[in-house]
């Protein structure tokens, strides 16, 4: 059984190389709370195993830890599943490369396979729709979700990117935002209706919502503090609703429609990967099987590009 001093320098570790993934590796908050959790539930496992001496873990240890995912959590799901061996896989290659651990008892395992989903998109028309629900209203907050929209659409961000926006990294003059972390930052076009969305909520909405002169996020919430990522899910979920869409509609959606409607419009695969921020043009090839679909389907493919 482990005694206590090996836990505690575990956790220690454990907390070193979440510190490196923050910090010199600029991965997300989100990512990192997960990580956390799949280490310290690793952790346990190699305790409740009884393996004396963590620094000399093999690969059969690891080996053993799947089989234990996939026999006591059969909920999960196998992105999940893999996402978990694939914490611990990169724990071990720091281990080892910090000189922690005399061999990488991680190399050579293989990885799960786990099928891709096709991403769901919506259609020309249903874009249409849903883009236009908010300039019913001339209200602070119609105007506001309507810059939103537009937003997503038109430059396909993550949630994350867009609720992180300054006023400071729109440039209406030039119709560009600049959005992204250190490893995938990039300034994008707008297009002539999401610029003229934002110039109208700048004008005409920002001021009234804003809780300080001071405050300098692009898009606040009803209290004039910053729009999180809860609150805008919250945003579209009440337009899918009220359109009668699917309710599996997310704000992810749009940035997966931006993706298949550029490709169905002539855009090369390099260039919605610059547009998506993608490190590796595999995350991006996905949206190349939904365009041929999707030109078929909708009449305006091109909406995002206008």
């Amino acid at each position: 059984m482990w005694r206590r001093t090996e836990e505690l320098t575990m956790q220690s570790y454990i907390e070193r190389f979440l510190a490196d993934l923050k910090n010199r590796k600029r991965y997300a908050d989100n990512t990192i709370a997960a990580y956390r959790n799949d280490l310290h539930q690793f952790m346990d496992y190699v305790t409740q195993s009884q393996i004396s001496d963590w620094s000399s873990m093999n690969k059969q240890d690891l080996v053993g830890f799947q089989l234990y995912l996939r026999g006591a959590h059969k909920e999960y799901a196998a992105s999940t599943l893999a996402r978990k061996l694939a914490c611990v896989r990169s724990f071990c290659h720091y281990l080892a490369s910090s000189g922690l651990l005399a061999q990488d008892p991680a190399e050579g395992l293989d990885s799960p396979h786990v099928e891709r989903p096709t991403p769901r998109t919506l259609t020309s028309d249903e874009v249409s729709q849903l883009l236009q629900l908010p300039g019913t209203s001339q209200s602070s907050k119609g105007r506001r979700d309507r810059a939103i929209l537009e937003l997503l659409y038109a430059t396909g961000m993550r949630v994350s990117e867009l609720t992180a926006l300054d006023v400071s990294d729109v440039n209406l003059s030039t119709g560009t935002v600049r959005c992204g972390g250190r490893t995938s930052q990039r300034t994008l076009s707008l297009g002539y209706n999401a610029t003229q969305a934002l110039r109208d909520y700048l004008e005409q909405a920002r001021a009234q919502m804003i809780n300080s002169p001071e405050q300098k996020a692009l898009f606040v919430n009803h209290r004039g503090e910053r729009l999180s990522r809860q609150g805008l899910w919250l945003v579209i979920k009440g337009y899918v609703k009220h359109l009668g869409l699917d309710e599996s509609i997310t704000p992810h959606t749009l940035r997966h429609s931006a993706a298949a409607h550029r490709l169905s419009g002539g855009a090369n695969l390099a260039e919605v990967q610059r547009l998506l921020g993608h490190a590796s043009p595999t995350s991006t090839q996905v949206y190349a099987r939904l365009a041929r679909a999707a030109k078929a389907e909708d009449s305006d493919p091109t909406y995002a590009a206008h």
